[in-house]
């Protein structure tokens, strides 16, 4: 099975505890029915987030998430082809931004734009290296 990989940002809408709670359940609840797994970076002017597994799946998924009112100025960064899973265990973790991350002037500025695959691939690893140390 061909893996595929989405990261995305977004600005979050009326962004508050309870509106993660259900958008956290829903998703590890279609991302366990789709075999997606992933990561989203939480702060009250983002979200972040790496989706991984099958590309039809993803591609839907992705979808659903750009029409989710929840969302403002979903844009994707990349979308690729990849060997592995990063988080083959999570159907998806959530990872508060930490102060390592860009801030909000930079989001603002358009830091998450520029930013390379590589550099959000390291971003990632990060959070998953944090979360299992």
């Amino acid at each position: 099975m061909t893996l595929t990989q989405l990261i995305y940002y977004s600005q979050p809408f009326g962004f508050d505890d309870a509106m993660l709670n259900g958008i956290l359940l829903q998703a590890r609840r279609n991302n366990a029915r789709d075999g997606l797994t992933g990561a989203l970076i939480v702060r009250g002017d983002l979200y972040l987030q790496l989706l991984e597994g099958p590309e039809p799946a993803l591609l839907a998924t992705f979808a659903r998430i750009r029409r989710d009112n929840r969302h403002l100025a979903v844009r994707q960064l990349s979308l690729a082809a990849v060997e592995a899973r990063l988080f083959p265990e999570w159907t998806m973790h959530d990872d508060p931004a930490q102060s390592w991350l860009w801030d909000e002037r930079a989001v603002g500025d358009g830091a998450l734009d520029r930013a390379s695959v590589a550099e959000l691939g390291a971003v990632f690893a990060r959070v998953k290296e944090s979360a299992t140390a």
